[in-house]
């Protein structure tokens, strides 16, 4: 595997650069055109007045047919066909497509034009699962949440400049000249961009590709429905996608009716928007410590919901009357409070997908991961659609407001996620230590990676406080399974996230022999299944700052299964809110305390005995408790 980068230097590295520029190019080119067709179909005479609107939404919904139609498909085909191969194939279409494009705009083909907007939405088809599920074949773990990053900002960048760029051109008297030399020349840069990328064999080159494409999208779907949390995080980046295409759409006439806003004000929210959206994908990598961190799902799905129903607020306290451009409304009274509440929304959806994207990425099988990214682009469009078929109903027949829809949205996304989060409580646990390590502690690591990345091991660790296992679960990127003692085990709250992570509740022989020999049971268990298990072999808190002696039930694990054995120091947590120090949550005056996790080099089973790792995490503690 290449040398681990940040999601920065990354993009100078082949493993994703020319990746980048290709998706860049073709989100870039889709939009481009879309918005420059809705925008001609407007102002250009060739669309009759009163068929306007039939027009815009007919090319919307042709758009967007493809990735119902031929999402599984293109899945299937993309886990058969080595992959750069395959992009580079995809990439020739669109050239194709855009020469289609240049006929259409000489012969002013409305037939035509239409054609083009169904080959764009196609091509982008079978694009969409070999981007996605290309990113773990080059990028190791710890750079795939960095990598969707990188990907995800580059695609709503795109799209903005895409549809402002595609505007001002479809605006514009020479649409057709224009429009067709730079819808060239982008999809000529995108294919020389691919040829750049490097391969990616077939995961699954026996897979058999089917062209009926109705039984072919229940399959697929019912594929993804094996796994229940991947399952339910698609339909979380299916909900954002409705929640974001609702938002967008309504954005032109919430400005003109409600905020008294020209074009300009519309191309300061969807500027405002796309940003955020990008930074929020950024952002992701460095809150998560560069691993696949499904504990920012939650933060980012409250912050949207919070942002959502304060923006209500706002547009209602905003009053205009006539038509503003930019300036002016920026100087209007609230204006600030609804770009703010537009900027959460932005970055929360970005911290909301990104992970959800690499989790689903991370916990498929390589070899029908393309498939599984092509059930999602198919929810992706079916709620796209269904979105649009709620604000028609909100709007059109119920008769009631733009800002209503908004609130009702944002309402329901608390509903979405107590159901997905509910379904799946890792979701909830994640985000319960995420919280805990970034505000009550300031943490921090050294030599994690010598933990074992795979296979069965058992982690040592010096016991300090209430919440020693939370802070080692969200330091470590494995999954750990924590051997505990029951009275902590059994702590309310605290315990939904023990259960959620399988931990395994102890008691001393003599006080309770059945939940004794009931640990053991599932250590053994655990073991032969190849996880990674926890213990504290002093048995209970530390109440004095030191480490206590080690027992001897690391010995029986060890005799039963033989598996490396690593130690890990707890250092700063003795006189924290959770340590015994003064007494239990008695030191609120070191609530942001600094916390470091230190591993040492792995124990083979035969020297590890409990003075043999009593001496290890001591020295690696040192003097600091």
């Amino acid at each position: 595997m290449n040398e681990r980068r940040t999601q920065f230097q990354l993009l100078f590295t082949r493993r994703l650069g020319p990746l980048f520029t290709t998706q860049f190019f073709g989100a870039f080119n889709d939009n481009l055109f879309k918005a420059a067709l809705t925008v001609f179909f407007v102002y250009g005479g060739i669309v009759a007045a009163e068929q306007t609107d039939l027009a815009v939404n007919a090319a919307a919904g042709l758009f967007v047919l493809p990735y119902f139609l031929f999402s599984a498909m293109a899945g299937q085909i993309a886990d058969r066909v080595e992959k750069s191969r395959l992009i580079r194939g995809v990439k020739l279409l669109e050239i194709a497509v855009a020469l289609l494009a240049g006929a259409a705009l000489y012969l002013q083909s409305l037939t035509l034009m239409f054609a083009v907007l169904f080959m764009l939405g196609f091509q982008s088809t079978l694009f969409g699962p070999l981007k996605f599920s290309i990113l773990p074949q080059h990028l190791h773990e710890t750079e795939l949440v960095g990598g969707n990053g990188m990907v995800g900002m580059g695609t709503f960048v795109a799209i903005l400049l895409g549809t402002i760029l595609g505007t001002l051109i479809g605006g514009a008297d020479a649409v057709s000249a224009w429009l067709f030399a730079l819808v060239l020349a982008v999809a000529v840069s995108g294919y020389l961009a691919s040829r750049w990328i490097p391969k990616a064999p077939a995961s699954d080159p026996g897979q058999s590709v089917r062209w009926n494409p109705l039984p072919l999208t229940w399959e697929v779907i019912n594929l993804a429905r094996e796994k229940k949390s991947v399952f339910l995080s698609i339909l979380g980046i299916s909900w954002f996608w409705l929640t974001g295409a609702v938002y967008i759409a309504q954005i032109p006439n919430l400005t003109r009716e409600h905020l008294a806003g020209d074009p300009t004000v519309v191309t300061l929210f969807l500027t405002v928007f796309t940003v955020a959206v990008a930074i929020g994908s950024l952002l992701c990598e460095r809150l998560s410590g560069r691993r696949i961190e499904i504990g920012l799902v939650p933060f980012g799905s409250l912050g949207l919901s919070v942002a959502g129903i304060d923006a209500y607020f706002a547009i209602e306290a905003i009053e205009g009357t006539g038509m503003r451009n930019a300036w002016a409304f920026l100087a209007a009274d609230g204006s600030v409070r609804l770009l703010i509440d537009i900027g959460v929304l932005g970055i929360c959806g970005g911290m909301y997908v990104i992970p959800l994207m690499a989790f689903i990425q991370a916990r498929t099988p390589e070899n029908r991961r393309a498939r599984i990214i092509g059930a999602n682009n198919i929810l992706n469009s079916l709620f796209m659609v269904g979105g649009a078929a709620l604000a028609i109903v909100w709007l059109a027949f119920l008769d009631l407001t733009i800002p209503s829809l908004l609130l009702t949205v944002a309402v329901a996304n608390v509903a979405v996620a107590a159901y997905i989060f509910g379904r799946v409580p890792e979701f909830a646990m994640r985000f319960l230590i995420w919280v805990l390590s970034h505000t009550m502690y300031r943490v921090t690591h050294r030599d994690l990676d010598k933990i074992p990345d795979k296979g069965a091991a058992v982690i040592v660790c010096n016991h300090v406080s209430y919440v020693d296992a939370l802070l080692l679960a969200g330091a470590v990127r494995r999954p750990i399974r924590f051997i505990m003692f029951k009275p902590i085990f059994d702590i309310p709250v605290l315990n939904f996230v023990f259960r959620t992570g399988r931990a395994i509740p102890i008691s001393p022989r003599s006080v309770d022999a059945q939940t004794y020999e009931a640990a053991f049971h599932k250590i053994r268990e655990g073991l032969a299944d190849g996880d990674l298990l926890c213990i504290f072999p002093e048995g209970s808190l530390t109440k004095d700052g030191e480490i206590g002696p080690f027992r001897p039930g690391i010995e029986r694990i060890l005799e039963e299964t033989p598996v490396p054995v690593v130690p890990v120091a707890l250092q700063g947590l003795w006189g924290s809110f959770f340590s015994f120090k003064e007494g239990f949550f008695r030191n609120t005056g070191r609530i942001w305390s600094r916390v470091q996790v230190i591993a040492g080099d792995p124990v083979a089973p035969t020297q590890a005995t409990p003075v043999a790792l009593r001496e290890k995490v001591s020295a690696l503690r040192g003097a600091v408790a």
